[in-house]
């Protein structure tokens, strides 16, 4: 916590604050200075991702018990009914203990804040109480082969049919598909309007017969990602989000709080560069500083921007630019990041798995990205800076006559 948000800090977050630490300092070791714990879960074998989530369900479910979870959820949704205030003083604060919680993401981080903003009642009181107790945990199903950058050129088709929909199509890239209760899903309700409104956003059961995930091995070697594919799948009208066909601005608000996620903190920070610098004996190599001076730089950039969107959030301010901002330039950072760590390796660089230094964590860094920039820019280009959109017949024009990338 930074010494001008201890000036702000009001009586009542001050109050908040203690209560934190003192359950955290009672229940939870402190995070140590290394990363080595969080080096080890990134190249943990497939055997072990099955006790990760049992660990991740048993914090969620423990913090949930003391308070913790959903601070700013209503309480009759399970939550604490507090001040967002008082949730980002709770986030300062559990990220100094060793608290895994990552198969929670997409559940907290964006189903959560979703299902409150376009939810029927019914359904905020049946998916977001199981969520905080860390019973269900849940995955996003957006992403096919053929539309990845542009989403809203998706082709996964649901046709209703009664108090039903059928739904058939191929999602990717879905993190924790394969350990998934749930999942958020976007399909094409209508091929007869302009791309963005044909979409309809669904809450669907990850053990309805005929859904399949499998597993992607990436190039990594690690198979976090996987594709999911939906076979006449059928989903009860009930557990439609929002208004049929009107999909795409539902997912505008699961995208905005994903683009926080994904630019938020790290367990990984500039210390860990240092240290494998330390390593190989280049810390004093003129090279290697300047390129962790530039590391550093980018911390701190990235810090900085984490602090503009959290202003806005305190300001009342919904997420904008600031996000869009930040996911650009954890890229970017990210890719810069992963140059640095095998460029201190020099050689070693090209080993990989249990012959690299760290079981080739720093391979994995070097090999791992953050999805494309282009879309970012055009919003940014956009939405931010006000500069005219390219020409764009698929805007306009019936999706059903639009070329697509199947």
């Amino acid at each position: 916590m930074t010494a001008l948000e201890t000036r702000e800090e009001t009586g009542e977050q001050a109050a908040f604050r203690a209560e934190a630490r003192a359950w955290l300092e009672a229940n939870a070791p402190r995070r140590r200075h290394d990363s080595a714990e969080f080096k080890r879960k990134l190249t943990a074998r497939a055997e072990d991702e099955r006790a990760n989530v049992a660990t991740a369900r048993d914090w969620q479910r423990r913090i949930h018990e003391a308070g913790f979870a959903g601070i700013s959820v209503p309480t009759e949704y399970g939550g604490r009914g507090l001040t967002p205030a008082l949730e980002r003083v709770w986030r300062q604060e559990v990220v100094r203990y060793e608290i895994d919680l990552g198969v929670f993401s997409v559940a907290v981080g964006m189903v959560v804040p979703t299902i409150l903003v376009h939810g029927t009642e019914e359904q905020k009181r049946r998916f977001l109480p199981p969520v905080l107790r860390g019973e269900e945990v849940w995955c996003q199903l957006f992403s096919e082969p053929g539309a990845g950058s542009d989403l809203a050129g998706l082709t996964t088709r649901a046709e209703r049919d009664g108090d039903e929909w059928v739904v058939n199509g191929q999602k990717v890239w879905n993190s924790f598909a394969h350990l998934a209760d749930w999942g958020i899903l976007l399909t094409r309700t209508n091929w007869d309007v302009p791309k963005h409104r044909g979409i309809t956003y669904f809450l669907v059961d990850m053990h309805t017969p005929g859904l399949e995930a499998r597993p992607l091995r990436q190039i990594t070697g690690v198979a976090h990602f996987n594709e999911t594919f939906l076979t006449d799948v059928r989903i009860p009208a009930d557990q439609v989000l929002g208004e049929v066909n009107g999909g795409w601005g539902v997912a505008q608000t699961t995208l905005m709080n994903e683009r926080a996620l994904i630019g938020g903190a790290t367990p990984l920070g500039f210390r860990d560069y240092v240290a494998l610098a330390r390593s190989y004996g280049r810390e004093h190599d003129p090279n290697v500083r300047q390129a962790l001076a530039a590391t550093y730089t980018r911390f701190e950039i990235l810090r900085w921007l984490g602090q503009r969107a959290q202003a806005a959030q305190r300001a009342g301010r919904p997420l904008g630019p600031e996000s869009s901002v930040a996911k650009l330039f954890i890229s970017q950072h990210a890719a810069a990041n992963g140059d640095v760590a095998l460029a201190i390796e020099g050689a070693a660089g090209m080993l990989a798995g249990s012959d690299a230094f760290e079981d080739g964590f720093w391979q994995q860094q070097f090999l791992i990205g953050g999805g494309t920039e282009q879309v970012q820019r055009n919003i940014l280009g956009e939405r931010v800076l006000g500069l005219p959109s390219e020409p764009r017949p698929d805007k306009t024009e019936p999706f059903r006559d639009i070329p697509k990338n199947v």
